[in-house]
């Protein structure tokens, strides 16, 4: 094992990621900004080092003064977390180029699935169907109106680079095509430096689900299990769930266990090593899925997976990249019981969930329970929640046996937080766990928006 890593993020990420290490006798090294001297992620290193201003690009996003906090200190190797540096191949490039070892998938990976165009290829080439559309940038509104007429409408206009929902626009007819490549072209440009774009099918009322795999340096690739992460705003997600409530009954099962499949298939083709997830929409009226990408890193919602598997992701992040084999019991790991995860944000989800930060100076969690309720926090108090990064404040993580149960052990759980004097999402958590359609599963990738609006 390491003895000692240098944790390339900031927040909620950078402290669990410190948590494993501490368990495993594994020295930790940070980074922090100067706007989060005093945050929460510092105080969890064994040694946090300033590596620019509040800006992100000159500071979390600075390889050259990372990589000299790695070599000053002498770390020997580097976990991106998620987000920020976590998927780019430059940067994995850099590290393994400065002798250190990078926690996460090859620059090779990170390079063909981190492009839309060629991670469809990828799916193809694995059997996988995305969602029908382009297989190469559109170049003309002629050539999208000849795709759109195979495939129909409605259709999605998408930045072939990015995510995040950011740049993509609805096209209901052809009289809205031309307008919308150039909306989707202009923001994608300006927010990814990569003005190209693509057209696919837009499905209706979809449902999100993700797989959890996992790739060894053996050739090894496994699946873990899937989410679902329907619960969304903004196109980013806020409720998490394992396993999926879209598969339910004898029917449900067949499906779950044709997208497991697929994401293996996917994991291969790819020559995966370390956590990665498979993207699929699910489309309830045809009772069919299509891949949407991969997210090369460790996700956000990892805690569902590791709670109904009892596997600690990170740890095993760790022990692939130095080398070791996947074990034959997480080949034919089940996943046991029930996992909700609730993202608290300081947010605002009355006026469109726009972010709300400030001050806190009060924040009060209920007690962690061993396998049932875990609460993995970014900020605390007194403290901040920047206008510089991601407002989330904390997840909080039930299991039980049933869903019933874990959706009830979470609602006693968000209950029993305390934050103030900030505005937040806690209330509108409370409601969605409590409403008809969530507790019936009955939800898709619209419910959340259309919830909030409501009350």
């Amino acid at each position: 094992m390491f003895t000692r890593i240098l944790i390339a993020n900031r927040g909620e990420i950078a402290a669990r990621i410190a948590r494993t290490c501490r368990r495993l006798g594994v020295a930790t090294v940070g980074i922090h900004s100067e706007a989060d001297a005093d945050a929460l992620h510092p105080s969890a290193m064994d040694e946090s080092h300033l590596v620019g201003p509040a800006a992100v690009r000159e500071s979390y996003m600075n390889v050259a003064a990372i990589l000299e906090v790695a070599k000053r200190t002498g770390a020997q190797a580097v976990h991106p977390g998620y987000g920020l540096l976590s998927e780019k191949s430059h940067f994995a490039r850099a590290v393994i180029d400065a002798g250190l070892v990078w926690i996460g998938p090859s620059p090779e990976a990170l390079d063909a699935l981190g492009d839309k165009m060629l991670s469809r290829a990828t799916a193809i080439a694995a059997g996988v169907s995305p969602v029908p559309g382009a297989n190469a940038p559109v170049e003309s509104v002629a050539e999208a109106e000849s795709i759109l007429a195979r495939i129909g409408y409605p259709a999605l206009v998408k930045p072939v680079g990015g995510g995040g929902g950011i740049g993509m626009q609805v096209v209901r007819d052809p009289s809205g095509i031309e307008r919308a490549m150039k909306s989707a072209s202009d923001r994608a440009a300006a927010s990814f430096g990569d003005a190209r774009v693509y057209v696919e099918r837009f499905v209706e009322r979809p449902r999100h689900i993700e797989v959890q795999i996992f790739g060894d340096t053996h050739g090894e690739v496994v699946a873990l299990g899937e989410r679902e992460c329907s619960l969304q705003r903004r196109h980013q997600k806020i409720v998490e769930e394992s396993p999926a409530p879209a598969f339910h009954g004898d029917e449900g099962h067949v499906y779950r266990e044709r997208i497991l499949d697929a994401a293996v298939r996917i994991g291969r083709a790819a020559k995966y090593v370390g956590a990665g997830t498979c993207e699929f929409i699910w489309d309830e009226s045809r009772k069919e899925f299509y891949f949407l990408e991969v997210n090369c890193r460790i996700q956000v919602e990892h805690p569902v997976t590791e709670m109904v598997t009892g596997l600690d992701l990170v740890e095993w992040q760790l022990r692939v990249s130095l080398g070791e084999p996947l074990p034959p019991s997480m080949r034919a790991v089940s996943p046991s019981g029930h996992a909700i995860e609730a993202r608290l944000y300081a947010e605002d989800p009355a006026k469109g969930f726009i972010p709300k930060p400030g001050d806190v100076a009060t924040l009060n969690w209920p007690a962690e329970q061993e396998g049932s309720l875990r609460i993995d926090a970014g900020v605390r108090a007194p403290g901040k929640v920047t206008p510089y990064y991601d407002p989330m404040i904390a997840k909080l993580i039930a299991h039980a046996p049933t869903r019933a149960e874990a959706i009830a052990k979470l609602g006693e759980a968000l209950a029993g937080v305390e934050v103030a004097p900030l505005v937040t999402n806690l209330a509108f958590l409370k409601a969605v766990l409590k409403s008809e359609e969530f507790g019936a599963g009955a939800y898709d990738t619209t419910f959340a928006e259309a919830f909030a609006k409501r009350k």
